[in-house]
């Protein structure tokens, strides 16, 4: 099959609904001429039945990306289904309630160590468990992040916690770079996905696009955004490490 990522073995986390990231990520991947892994937490069973509708079939593996044990057994589960891997797709992120909507300056520090680790720690964790699958010849890591260079209202812990994704993104750049594995983020703009409307007040946040996007912005469309990840997987950025690609129609650019 011809496209941008024909022979390409790709692991993508996050395939939760149809209206994810992930999945539209996954979707343009396949159609791309990638082969396809997925992981799930903490529903596996809820991830295949999602991935049934992608083109075509795509084994799921269940992976706490908090839990070692899990991550030691990964290079396994993936090298006996894909021999190995040229790209990872990190598409994770969580905070508990209290840490969010609000609730910035009472939040506990077992919730934003949960929320750190959930969301960005775990970036340097799947890199790490999935290097020994990379080629040679190197492989592309791309994270999922929301433009943590302001403080939106009701996202509270996230922020910091994407802040530290992207901080965490630059130093993996840095020292993966011997090995030609290129570390990037797509910065997207809102998506109506279980994650976001896990946040209180998201659509509070959201508004934002209807006034300051230079490019119409569709809540309800993720796939731009999966485009943007496919494209940084490709051999399309071959020397282009340690960025944001901004997928969200232009909001970071406008001034006040």
């Amino acid at each position: 099959m011809s496209g941008i990522l024909a022979g390409k073995r790709i692991l993508i986390t996050g395939v939760l609904m149809e209206s994810s990231i992930a999945f539209h990520a996954a979707k343009v991947a396949q159609e791309q001429g990638a082969e396809v892994i997925l992981t799930a937490f903490p529903r596996p069973t809820l991830t295949e039945r999602i991935a049934k509708k992608l083109p075509k079939p795509a084994k799921v593996i269940e992976l706490d990306v908090t839990n070692q044990e899990h991550l030691d057994g990964l290079e396994a589960k993936v090298r006996e289904e894909l021999g190995g891997l040229d790209g990872v797709v990190h598409s994770i992120g969580f905070a508990p309630q209290d840490a969010l909507g609000g609730n910035f300056l009472k939040t506990s520090f077992e919730s934003v160590s949960t929320a750190m680790h959930v969301s960005a720690f775990s970036l340097k964790a799947l890199t790490m468990a999935c290097l020994p699958l990379m080629p040679e010849e190197g492989g592309a890591v791309v994270g999922l992040t929301f433009d943590a260079q302001f403080a939106w209202p009701q996202y509270d812990w996230m922020g910091p916690a994407k802040a530290a994704l992207e901080a965490t993104s630059r130093y993996l750049a840095r020292d993966l770079g011997a090995r030609n594995v290129r570390c990037n983020l797509v910065s997207a703009g809102p998506i109506g996905s279980m994650a976001a409307k896990s946040i209180p007040g998201f659509s509070e946040l959201a508004k934002v696009w209807d006034t300051r996007s230079p490019l119409n912005w569709d809540m309800g469309d993720p796939e731009p955004a999966g485009k943007g990840v496919v494209a940084l997987l490709s051999d399309f950025f071959p020397k282009t490490t340690g960025e944001i690609v901004h997928v969200d129609g232009g909001v970071h650019m406008m001034g006040a």
